[in-house]
Protein backbone atom coordinates (compact mmCIF):
# COMPACT_ATOMS: atom_id res chain seq x y z
CA UNK A 1 0.00 0.00 0.00
CA UNK A 2 0.95 3.49 -1.14
CA UNK A 3 2.82 4.97 2.32
CA UNK A 4 1.22 8.19 2.41
CA UNK A 5 -2.25 6.62 1.83
CA UNK A 6 -1.57 4.41 5.06
CA UNK A 7 -0.49 7.09 6.87
CA UNK A 8 -3.63 8.97 5.73
CA UNK A 9 -5.45 5.53 6.82
CA UNK A 10 -4.18 5.69 9.85
CA UNK A 11 -5.00 9.68 10.88
CA UNK A 12 -8.11 8.97 9.97
CA UNK A 13 -9.05 6.02 12.05
CA UNK A 14 -7.44 7.54 14.86
CA UNK A 15 -9.82 10.76 14.26
CA UNK A 16 -12.65 8.50 13.89
CA UNK A 17 -11.78 6.57 17.32
CA UNK A 18 -11.25 9.62 19.36
CA UNK A 19 -14.58 11.01 17.75
CA UNK A 20 -16.48 7.68 19.24
CA UNK A 21 -14.80 7.51 22.07
CA UNK A 22 -15.15 11.57 23.31
CA UNK A 23 -11.78 12.06 23.65
CA UNK A 24 -8.34 11.53 25.07
CA UNK A 25 -5.15 11.13 22.90
CA UNK A 26 -1.44 10.27 23.55
CA UNK A 27 0.91 13.12 22.44
CA UNK A 28 4.34 13.48 22.12
CA UNK A 29 5.79 16.89 22.19
CA UNK A 30 9.21 18.00 21.96
CA UNK A 31 11.70 21.16 22.57
CA UNK A 32 15.15 21.92 22.63
CA UNK A 33 17.23 21.97 25.56
CA UNK A 34 18.49 25.42 25.60
CA UNK A 35 18.29 27.47 29.16
CA UNK A 36 17.49 24.72 31.41
CA UNK A 37 15.56 20.87 31.58
CA UNK A 38 12.59 22.25 33.76
CA UNK A 39 11.99 25.09 30.58
CA UNK A 40 12.40 22.41 27.93
CA UNK A 41 10.12 20.48 29.74
CA UNK A 42 7.19 23.12 29.92
CA UNK A 43 7.78 23.99 26.13
CA UNK A 44 7.30 20.30 25.20
CA UNK A 45 4.44 20.21 27.41
CA UNK A 46 2.78 23.09 25.75
CA UNK A 47 3.87 21.66 22.71
CA UNK A 48 2.19 18.36 22.93
CA UNK A 49 -1.61 20.25 24.66
CA UNK A 50 -1.10 22.31 21.40
CA UNK A 51 -0.43 19.52 18.73
CA UNK A 52 -4.15 17.46 20.82
CA UNK A 53 -6.20 20.88 20.07
CA UNK A 54 -4.92 21.21 16.68
CA UNK A 55 -5.79 18.04 15.66
CA UNK A 56 -9.04 17.69 16.99
CA UNK A 57 -10.19 21.51 15.90
CA UNK A 58 -10.33 22.54 19.52
CA UNK A 59 -10.57 26.14 20.41
CA UNK A 60 -6.58 27.33 20.14
CA UNK A 61 -7.93 30.88 21.43
CA UNK A 62 -7.67 29.44 24.88
CA UNK A 63 -4.27 27.91 24.47
CA UNK A 64 -2.83 30.79 26.31
CA UNK A 65 -4.92 30.89 29.27
CA UNK A 66 -3.76 26.95 30.36
CA UNK A 67 0.20 28.23 29.92
CA UNK A 68 0.54 29.35 33.09
CA UNK A 69 -0.83 25.93 34.78
CA UNK A 70 1.13 24.09 32.44
CA UNK A 71 4.24 25.98 33.60
CA UNK A 72 4.07 24.41 37.02
CA UNK A 73 6.04 21.06 37.27
CA UNK A 74 3.13 18.26 38.03
CA UNK A 75 2.46 15.08 36.72
CA UNK A 76 -1.24 15.61 36.20
CA UNK A 77 -3.06 18.49 35.22
CA UNK A 78 -7.16 19.63 35.61
CA UNK A 79 -8.99 22.25 34.33
CA UNK A 80 -12.46 23.18 34.47
CA UNK A 81 -14.36 25.86 31.94
CA UNK A 82 -11.95 24.59 29.24
CA UNK A 83 -12.01 22.17 26.32
CA UNK A 84 -8.93 20.43 27.39
CA UNK A 85 -10.36 18.75 30.61
CA UNK A 86 -7.44 16.60 31.97
CA UNK A 87 -3.40 16.08 31.18
CA UNK A 88 -1.41 13.44 32.40
CA UNK A 89 2.22 13.05 31.84
CA UNK A 90 2.98 9.36 31.02
CA UNK A 91 6.95 9.61 29.93
CA UNK A 92 9.85 11.76 29.74
CA UNK A 93 13.02 11.42 27.90
CA UNK A 94 16.01 13.40 26.58
CA UNK A 95 18.06 12.48 23.39
CA UNK A 96 20.23 14.70 21.48
CA UNK A 97 20.01 18.24 23.10
CA UNK A 98 15.68 17.76 22.75
CA UNK A 99 13.52 16.94 24.97
CA UNK A 100 10.55 14.69 24.76
CA UNK A 101 7.79 14.51 26.86
CA UNK A 102 4.62 12.23 25.92
CA UNK A 103 1.12 12.79 27.63
CA UNK A 104 -2.36 11.89 27.74
CA UNK A 105 -4.96 14.93 26.83
CA UNK A 106 -8.47 14.34 26.92
CA UNK A 107 -10.23 17.36 24.86
CA UNK A 108 -13.75 18.12 24.33
CA UNK A 109 -13.84 19.87 21.33
CA UNK A 110 -16.93 22.47 21.64
CA UNK A 111 -19.48 23.19 18.28
CA UNK A 112 -19.96 27.16 19.44
CA UNK A 113 -16.66 28.33 19.50
CA UNK A 114 -15.67 31.39 18.12
CA UNK A 115 -13.71 30.11 14.66
CA UNK A 116 -16.50 27.75 14.10
CA UNK A 117 -19.32 30.11 13.95
CA UNK A 118 -17.10 33.63 12.32
CA UNK A 119 -15.94 33.68 8.95
CA UNK A 120 -11.85 33.90 9.19
CA UNK A 121 -11.03 37.64 9.10
CA UNK A 122 -7.99 39.00 6.53
CA UNK A 123 -4.90 40.49 8.02
CA UNK A 124 -2.01 42.72 6.04
CA UNK A 125 1.45 41.96 8.02
CA UNK A 126 3.69 44.98 7.89
CA UNK A 127 6.87 43.70 7.53
CA UNK A 128 9.33 43.14 10.69
CA UNK A 129 12.09 45.77 10.63
CA UNK A 130 14.92 45.30 13.04
CA UNK A 131 15.53 48.06 15.23
CA UNK A 132 19.43 48.21 15.86
CA UNK A 133 20.93 46.71 12.64
CA UNK A 134 24.44 46.22 14.19
CA UNK A 135 22.45 43.56 16.03
CA UNK A 136 22.06 41.42 13.15
CA UNK A 137 26.00 41.61 11.94
CA UNK A 138 27.01 38.45 14.10
CA UNK A 139 26.20 35.90 11.38
CA UNK A 140 25.37 38.72 8.95
CA UNK A 141 21.30 38.13 9.62
CA UNK A 142 20.00 41.83 8.10
CA UNK A 143 17.22 39.85 6.18
CA UNK A 144 15.62 38.24 9.56
CA UNK A 145 13.14 40.87 9.41
CA UNK A 146 12.04 39.95 5.98
CA UNK A 147 12.20 36.10 6.78
CA UNK A 148 10.54 36.27 10.16
CA UNK A 149 7.49 38.36 8.19
CA UNK A 150 7.10 35.45 5.98
CA UNK A 151 7.46 32.75 8.90
CA UNK A 152 4.55 34.33 10.89
CA UNK A 153 2.48 34.54 7.66
CA UNK A 154 3.19 30.97 7.60
CA UNK A 155 1.95 30.35 10.78
CA UNK A 156 -1.20 32.29 10.24
CA UNK A 157 -1.95 30.50 6.92
CA UNK A 158 -1.33 26.89 8.15
CA UNK A 159 -2.42 27.00 11.82
CA UNK A 160 -4.45 30.11 12.57
CA UNK A 161 -8.25 28.76 13.11
CA UNK A 162 -9.38 32.56 12.93
CA UNK A 163 -7.52 34.57 9.99
CA UNK A 164 -5.68 34.36 6.66
CA UNK A 165 -3.07 36.60 5.54
CA UNK A 166 -4.18 39.21 3.22
CA UNK A 167 -1.11 40.65 1.78
CA UNK A 168 2.42 41.92 3.02
CA UNK A 169 3.49 45.38 2.49
CA UNK A 170 6.53 47.24 2.91
CA UNK A 171 4.69 51.01 4.01
CA UNK A 172 5.49 52.02 7.27
CA UNK A 173 2.66 51.35 9.68
CA UNK A 174 2.46 54.71 11.62
CA UNK A 175 0.06 54.46 14.35
CA UNK A 176 -0.10 58.12 14.14
CA UNK A 177 -1.41 58.24 10.73
CA UNK A 178 -4.86 56.18 11.56
CA UNK A 179 -6.29 57.73 7.62
CA UNK A 180 -3.33 55.80 5.61
CA UNK A 181 -3.94 52.78 7.77
CA UNK A 182 -7.35 52.48 7.08
CA UNK A 183 -6.74 52.91 3.37
CA UNK A 184 -4.08 50.59 3.51
CA UNK A 185 -6.51 47.61 4.74
CA UNK A 186 -9.44 48.73 2.54
CA UNK A 187 -7.40 48.25 -0.23
CA UNK A 188 -6.25 44.89 0.97
CA UNK A 189 -9.47 43.44 2.26
CA UNK A 190 -8.13 43.25 5.41
CA UNK A 191 -9.91 43.69 8.94
CA UNK A 192 -6.56 44.57 11.09
CA UNK A 193 -3.07 45.45 10.35
CA UNK A 194 -0.06 43.02 12.16
CA UNK A 195 3.30 44.48 12.12
CA UNK A 196 5.99 44.67 14.43
CA UNK A 197 9.88 45.40 15.16
CA UNK A 198 12.50 43.03 16.33
CA UNK A 199 14.47 44.68 19.07
CA UNK A 200 17.29 42.57 20.27
CA UNK A 201 19.93 39.86 19.08
CA UNK A 202 22.61 40.16 20.94
CA UNK A 203 25.14 37.62 22.15
CA UNK A 204 26.56 36.21 25.16
CA UNK A 205 29.03 33.36 25.74
CA UNK A 206 27.70 31.12 28.13
CA UNK A 207 29.49 32.22 31.43
CA UNK A 208 29.91 27.87 32.51
CA UNK A 209 30.83 26.87 29.38
CA UNK A 210 33.59 29.36 28.52
CA UNK A 211 36.04 27.20 26.99
CA UNK A 212 33.93 25.63 24.77
CA UNK A 213 32.89 29.03 23.39
CA UNK A 214 29.01 28.37 23.78
CA UNK A 215 26.99 31.89 22.09
CA UNK A 216 23.45 32.06 23.06
CA UNK A 217 21.69 34.51 21.59
CA UNK A 218 18.72 36.83 22.05
CA UNK A 219 16.21 37.12 20.18
CA UNK A 220 13.20 40.01 21.48
CA UNK A 221 10.23 41.14 19.33
CA UNK A 222 7.22 43.61 19.74
CA UNK A 223 3.93 43.05 17.92
CA UNK A 224 1.02 45.25 17.14
CA UNK A 225 -2.35 44.93 16.25
CA UNK A 226 -4.45 47.84 14.84
CA UNK A 227 -7.90 47.76 13.69
CA UNK A 228 -8.27 48.21 9.90
CA UNK A 229 -11.38 50.18 9.87
CA UNK A 230 -10.53 52.62 12.65
CA UNK A 231 -6.80 52.82 12.65
CA UNK A 232 -6.93 52.25 16.73
CA UNK A 233 -4.39 50.19 18.44
CA UNK A 234 -5.71 47.25 20.12
CA UNK A 235 -2.83 44.98 21.11
CA UNK A 236 0.59 45.55 21.50
CA UNK A 237 2.97 42.63 23.01
CA UNK A 238 6.53 41.48 23.65
CA UNK A 239 8.07 38.53 23.23
CA UNK A 240 11.76 37.33 24.29
CA UNK A 241 13.51 34.17 23.86
CA UNK A 242 17.19 32.88 24.26
CA UNK A 243 18.23 30.10 22.64
CA UNK A 244 21.71 28.36 21.71
CA UNK A 245 23.69 30.18 18.19
CA UNK A 246 25.16 26.78 16.63
CA UNK A 247 27.21 28.57 14.32
CA UNK A 248 30.61 30.50 13.73
CA UNK A 249 30.73 34.06 14.78
CA UNK A 250 32.20 34.86 11.55
CA UNK A 251 30.35 32.78 9.54
CA UNK A 252 27.19 34.16 7.24
CA UNK A 253 24.06 32.56 7.90
CA UNK A 254 21.08 32.02 5.69
CA UNK A 255 18.25 32.57 7.50
CA UNK A 256 15.79 31.24 4.86
CA UNK A 257 17.58 27.70 4.80
CA UNK A 258 16.26 24.61 6.18
CA UNK A 259 19.94 24.85 8.78
CA UNK A 260 18.85 27.74 10.06
CA UNK A 261 15.24 27.23 11.02
CA UNK A 262 15.92 23.67 12.50
CA UNK A 263 18.55 25.22 14.82
CA UNK A 264 18.17 25.22 18.32
CA UNK A 265 17.84 29.03 17.74
CA UNK A 266 15.59 29.27 14.52
CA UNK A 267 13.51 27.00 16.46
CA UNK A 268 13.32 29.50 18.82
CA UNK A 269 12.38 31.91 16.31
CA UNK A 270 9.85 29.91 15.13
CA UNK A 271 8.19 29.56 18.95
CA UNK A 272 7.94 33.16 18.95
CA UNK A 273 5.90 33.16 15.81
CA UNK A 274 3.66 30.11 16.79
CA UNK A 275 2.99 32.60 20.30
CA UNK A 276 1.93 35.62 18.33
CA UNK A 277 -0.69 34.11 16.12
CA UNK A 278 -1.80 32.61 19.49
CA UNK A 279 -1.79 35.79 20.93
CA UNK A 280 -4.04 36.96 17.53
CA UNK A 281 -6.17 34.34 18.82
CA UNK A 282 -7.04 34.87 21.89
CA UNK A 283 -7.88 38.30 21.22
CA UNK A 284 -9.41 38.53 18.26
CA UNK A 285 -11.13 35.17 17.55
CA UNK A 286 -14.83 36.15 19.08
CA UNK A 287 -14.87 39.52 17.67
CA UNK A 288 -16.83 39.52 14.39
CA UNK A 289 -16.11 39.32 10.82
CA UNK A 290 -17.27 42.03 8.70
CA UNK A 291 -17.37 41.52 4.93
CA UNK A 292 -17.86 44.14 2.82
CA UNK A 293 -20.16 45.57 0.15
CA UNK A 294 -18.23 46.26 -2.38
CA UNK A 295 -20.58 46.43 -5.78
CA UNK A 296 -24.49 46.14 -6.26
CA UNK A 297 -25.94 45.00 -9.45
CA UNK A 298 -29.90 44.57 -9.30
CA UNK A 299 -30.51 41.80 -6.78
CA UNK A 300 -27.11 40.67 -6.77
CA UNK A 301 -24.41 41.59 -3.87
CA UNK A 302 -20.67 41.04 -4.60
CA UNK A 303 -18.36 41.32 -1.15
CA UNK A 304 -15.00 40.92 -0.13
CA UNK A 305 -14.99 37.64 1.14
CA UNK A 306 -14.89 33.68 -0.43
CA UNK A 307 -14.05 29.91 0.39
CA UNK A 308 -10.55 30.73 2.12
CA UNK A 309 -13.04 32.75 4.50
CA UNK A 310 -15.06 29.95 5.01
CA UNK A 311 -18.18 31.44 2.86
CA UNK A 312 -20.39 28.58 1.54
CA UNK A 313 -23.54 28.66 -1.00
CA UNK A 314 -26.49 29.17 1.41
CA UNK A 315 -24.97 31.12 3.99
CA UNK A 316 -27.23 33.54 4.99
CA UNK A 317 -25.96 37.15 6.16
CA UNK A 318 -27.29 40.29 8.14
CA UNK A 319 -26.77 43.47 6.06
CA UNK A 320 -25.55 46.77 8.61
CA UNK A 321 -25.15 49.79 7.09
CA UNK A 322 -21.99 51.41 7.66
CA UNK A 323 -22.03 54.95 9.38
CA UNK A 324 -18.72 55.48 10.11
CA UNK A 325 -17.27 59.58 11.01
CA UNK A 326 -14.48 61.40 11.93
CA UNK A 327 -14.74 63.36 15.18
CA UNK A 328 -13.27 66.58 15.99
CA UNK A 329 -9.61 65.26 16.58
CA UNK A 330 -9.38 63.53 13.48
CA UNK A 331 -9.84 60.57 14.35
CA UNK A 332 -12.32 57.83 12.54
CA UNK A 333 -15.08 56.57 14.53
CA UNK A 334 -16.66 53.29 13.11
CA UNK A 335 -20.45 52.93 13.86
CA UNK A 336 -22.92 50.29 12.18
CA UNK A 337 -26.80 50.79 11.75
CA UNK A 338 -28.54 47.31 11.56
CA UNK A 339 -31.22 46.44 8.90
CA UNK A 340 -33.81 44.26 8.27
CA UNK A 341 -32.20 42.85 5.62
CA UNK A 342 -31.11 39.54 4.86
CA UNK A 343 -28.41 38.03 1.64
CA UNK A 344 -27.51 34.85 0.59
CA UNK A 345 -24.43 33.39 -0.69
CA UNK A 346 -25.14 31.66 -4.17
CA UNK A 347 -21.97 31.83 -5.91
CA UNK A 348 -18.70 31.66 -3.57
CA UNK A 349 -15.06 32.32 -5.56
CA UNK A 350 -11.48 32.08 -3.89
CA UNK A 351 -11.96 35.41 -2.34
CA UNK A 352 -15.11 36.79 -3.06
CA UNK A 353 -19.02 36.04 -2.86
CA UNK A 354 -22.05 36.94 -4.71
CA UNK A 355 -25.37 37.38 -2.39
CA UNK A 356 -28.85 37.51 -3.55
CA UNK A 357 -31.19 40.32 -1.27
CA UNK A 358 -34.00 38.32 -0.14
CA UNK A 359 -36.05 41.67 0.58
CA UNK A 360 -36.02 43.00 -3.24
CA UNK A 361 -37.76 45.86 -2.34
CA UNK A 362 -34.81 47.45 -0.09
CA UNK A 363 -32.14 46.71 -2.84
CA UNK A 364 -31.78 50.70 -3.86
CA UNK A 365 -30.73 50.70 -0.16
CA UNK A 366 -27.64 48.91 -0.19
CA UNK A 367 -23.99 50.80 -1.18
CA UNK A 368 -20.78 49.98 -1.14
CA UNK A 369 -18.75 49.43 2.15
CA UNK A 370 -21.56 48.57 4.08
CA UNK A 371 -21.10 45.51 5.98
CA UNK A 372 -22.31 42.23 6.84
CA UNK A 373 -22.44 39.77 9.59
CA UNK A 374 -23.00 35.96 9.43
CA UNK A 375 -26.40 34.91 10.03
CA UNK A 376 -26.28 32.28 13.04
CA UNK A 377 -28.84 29.25 12.42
Amino acid sequence: MNRQLKKLLVSLSLFASFQANAAWMEVTGSAMMLESESTARINALEDAVYQAMSYVGADIASFSHLRPYLATDQEEYQFSGSEVRHVMVLDTKKKSGKYYLTARIDVYPSAKTCHKVQYKKGVLLGNFTITSPQHASMGGVYQLGNDFTQMLKRQIERKSQSFIVSGITRVPINTGQPTTLTMLAEDTDAQYIVNGQITDLTSTLDQNLLKSDKINRQFAATLQVIDGKTGELLLQNNYREIAQWPFSKVSQVDTRGARFWQSSYGQAVQRVSRNMMLDLETALSCRTSLPEVVNVFGNTVHINIGRIHGIKRGDQLKLWHSAGFIDQQGIPRNRMVQTDITLTAERVYEKSAELTIEQTELASSIQPGDLLTKQLP
